[in-house]
């Protein structure tokens, strides 16, 4: 797979991409990654990329002729024209599903914009989808850029290990990851459950798998309503929901008996 950045900070998304499992991704051969300066595509003579809107307004948008220029020289060196996307707090929110999907892409072109925005002409006519990270607003889309440059690198074909390096993380299977842990097996007085160091994988993946469901019913109880639950897994939940009425009634008294 091929990831290229359109951006006015090449330096910046390459210092990241070098790092870690994409640069050993990329070194491998495993995963293409290039960085695209805006500013090398503008005609202006002192290479500059922005203007004041129409219609007035505060700060700079990006132009579309740079814009475009260097989309054009991106696909040149491709086979056949990339899937592009505008990093934008406008777009859908990035998912781990969504990431899965790109993943199988033979080429992603991400746009970062700068400034106030970008001459919406350019976007209309390359954009093929707009992505967010979340719902607030970065300096640049570069940051962005290289959340998802990640987020769906590492899913690649060769890039890790193991699928199961991805397949039983969180939000996969639409829960969160069961905690773990690992030596020294006694660390400030606290152990490790029993049940991992039992060598019954069987047991070991039942009790991951509760783990999982009781962490996501904790800390993010909305993921549950579009998760694929057994009749296990919902009497488990109603049994969690049931100890925990039972121990806020428990405290309730107690304070009552303290006052």
């Amino acid at each position: 797979m091929r990831i290229s950045i359109m951006t006015l900070f090449p330096e910046m998304c390459e210092r990241v991409m070098e790092e870690s499992i994409i640069g050993r991704a990329r070194r491998a051969g495993k995963l293409q990654a290039d960085c695209w300066q805006i500013r090398d595509y503008t005609l202006d003579k002192f290479g500059r990329v922005d203007d004041t809107p129409y219609g007035g307004g505060m700060g700079m948008l990006l132009q579309a002729d740079p814009i475009y220029r260097c989309y054009e020289a991106v696909c040149q060196t491709a086979e056949k024209r990339p899937h592009v996307i505008f990093m934008s707090p406008q777009g859908k929110t990035l998912t781990q599903d969504r990431a899965f999907q790109l993943s199988r892409k033979e080429h992603l072109l991400l746009v970062c914009g700068h400034y106030e925005g970008v001459d919406q002409r350019v976007l209309d006519e390359i954009v093929d989808e707009e992505l967010s990270i979340g719902d607030y607003v970065l300096t640049g889309g570069e940051l962005a850029a290289l959340v998802v440059a990640d987020c769906v690198g590492r899913l690649c074909p060769g890039v890790l290990s193991d699928h199961t390096c991805f397949t039983e993380e969180s939000h996969w299977n639409g829960l969160l990851e069961y905690p773990q842990y690992t030596r020294p097996a006694q660390w400030h007085d606290q152990g490790i459950p029993e049940v991992l160091l039992s060598g019954h994988h069987k047991n070991i993946e039942a009790w991951r798998h509760q783990r999982a469901l009781e962490n996501t019913w904790r800390k993010r109880p909305e993921m549950l309503e579009h998760a694929n639950l057994s009749e296990a897994d919902l009497k488990f939940l109603k049994e969690l929901e049931q100890g925990e009425q039972i121990c806020s009634q428990e405290d309730s008294s107690n304070e009552e008996n303290l006052a």
